[in-house]
């Protein structure tokens, strides 16, 4: 049971808000965004998802870039409140086609009749897109594609040869195309976070992937499908399954540690041909959550060294190496190392014919960062950082900085190697051919090394 929720934007203003119950203050959402925005002046990093004040428990998301909120008095479970404003996020995407602070301000009717229609005095009556279609009936305003940021390569869906722009997918799943007709197709996302964190001589001590199987799809009338895994995919240690399916594959290739299916999914022939047979609901879902801990191979190798060059200096050397084919490219690459805190200056040094680095150090937080549009698959880069002190140092440098950690997206590449092999749609007729879009997506999770 919840007593308020709000969606905030980055600069605190307040998009949307809905009072439930009337047991918390109205000024709530300004006392919550000063508590987060000043969090970190007090020392203690980031916000957590769920803190008290003052007798009332905050939780919050954020969902690009927007803060979604829900307040109560009671000792509510986290794990559900949380799970709740993640799905409020998903039904409103679903319906407006984009969500951003822009499509929130055009449909802000059509949102509190969503509110309304999912919760009713605090308390949950429905998350499903499909339900609601039944009580909602305000049309979209749908936001014009030309004003949404570039999403770059990792938005590119292919299907065979062919490639489709990840705003393909921006569509509201109630609203029709122009001219009142409605286009079929159904896109798919691999989307792995990966945890990996290396010694000082550069092995892996842990490693950890947490994927999701995504849809969003567009087929009217729900028509079944059939999506196929690597046949060789086992699931539990030792290849035995954890739903104690009498599985024969022994020892596969690809090993999950454990998953999870979406309730539509039926499971009568996984253990046979790892085949998922389902009748999509509209909107955006998880077919499948899986993690895996089988060693893999990590897509990038980072090497870090700091040694002193005198009393009052020290020098960085950062080496990354990417691990993958030549014809992948990752992008958004940010690898960030805290520095000794008595560091005063940095001064940078790229290799020769460096395009699209950035190079800072955050002299609040004693913090080098370094940023890199685009990494080739094979390619290696270097920085070197010529860091200048204010005292000597008294103990062991390589204490006093460190870890290093990085941030990365690598379109159409997953490390588990677990493949969709065919996505097939029951024909209504001998002419009904959807389009089908698959995508593949490398995320870091946790990527640090140490020194």
């Amino acid at each position: 049971m919840i007593s308020q929720f709000f969606v905030l934007s980055q600069r605190g203003d307040n998009i949307v808000f809905r009072d439930y119950r009337g047991e918390v203050p109205k000024g709530s959402a300004e006392i919550f965004f000063r508590k987060v925005k000043f969090w970190k002046e007090d020392g203690e990093g980031d916000a957590p998802p769920v803190f008290n004040l003052d007798g009332v428990n905050y939780f919050h998301v954020k969902v690009v870039g927007l803060l979604f909120v829900a307040t109560t008095r009671i000792n509510a479970s986290p794990s559900l409140v949380l799970e709740l404003l993640q799905r409020i996020a998903r039904v409103i995407k679903d319906y407006l086609g984009v969500l951003n602070e822009d499509s929130l301000r055009k449909n802000f009717v059509l949102v509190y009749e969503l509110l309304d229609e999912v919760i009713d005095f605090g308390y949950v009556q429905t998350t499903s897109t499909e339900v609601l279609k039944s009580y909602v009936f305000n049309e979209p305003l749908v936001v014009d594609s030309a004003c949404l940021p570039p999403l770059g390569p990792a938005s590119i869906f292919v299907q065979g040869s062919k490639r489709m722009p990840g705003t393909a997918v921006t569509k509201s799943v109630v609203a029709n195309e122009p001219g009142g007709r409605k286009r079929e197709e159904i896109f798919v996302d691999i989307i792995e976070k990966i945890s990996v964190t290396f010694s000082s001589s550069g092995y892996i001590l842990t490693s950890e992937i947490d994927g999701t199987i995504q849809m969003k799809s567009y087929l009217t009338g729900n028509p079944e499908i059939r999506l196929a895994l690597n046949e060789d995919l086992s699931i539990g240690r030792g290849g035995k399954s954890i739903y104690d399916y009498s599985s024969s594959s022994g020892g596969g290739t690809v090993i999950l540690d454990d998953c999870n299916f979406h309730e539509s999914v039926h499971l009568d022939n996984f253990d046979i041909d790892r085949t998922l047979v389902l009748v999509p609901p509209e909107g955006e879902f998880p077919v499948m959550n899986y993690r895996m801990t089988q060693e893999f191979k990590p897509p990038f190798r980072i090497n870090a060294l700091i040694e002193e060059a005198g009393s009052l200096k020290a020098e960085v050397i950062l080496k990354v190496r990417a691990e993958f084919a030549s014809n992948i490219t990752a992008n958004t690459i940010n690898i960030q190392m805290p520095l000794p805190t008595f560091t005063t200056r940095v001064s940078f040094e790229l290799e020769p014919g460096a395009v699209g680095n950035t190079t800072d150090f955050k002299e609040a937080n004693k913090r080098l960062e370094w940023g890199l549009k685009k990494i080739v698959g094979g390619s290696e880069h270097t920085l070197r950082a010529r860091l200048t002190f204010s005292q000597e140092s008294h103990g062991n440098i390589v204490k006093e900085a460190g870890p290093v950690s990085m941030t990365f997206t690598i379109p159409m590449y997953n490390v588990s190697r677990l493949q969709v092999k065919y996505l097939q749609i029951a024909k209504k007729s001998n002419t009904y051919n959807p389009y089908r879009w698959v995508r593949y997506v490398t995320q870091a999770n946790s990527y640090v090394a140490r020194l």
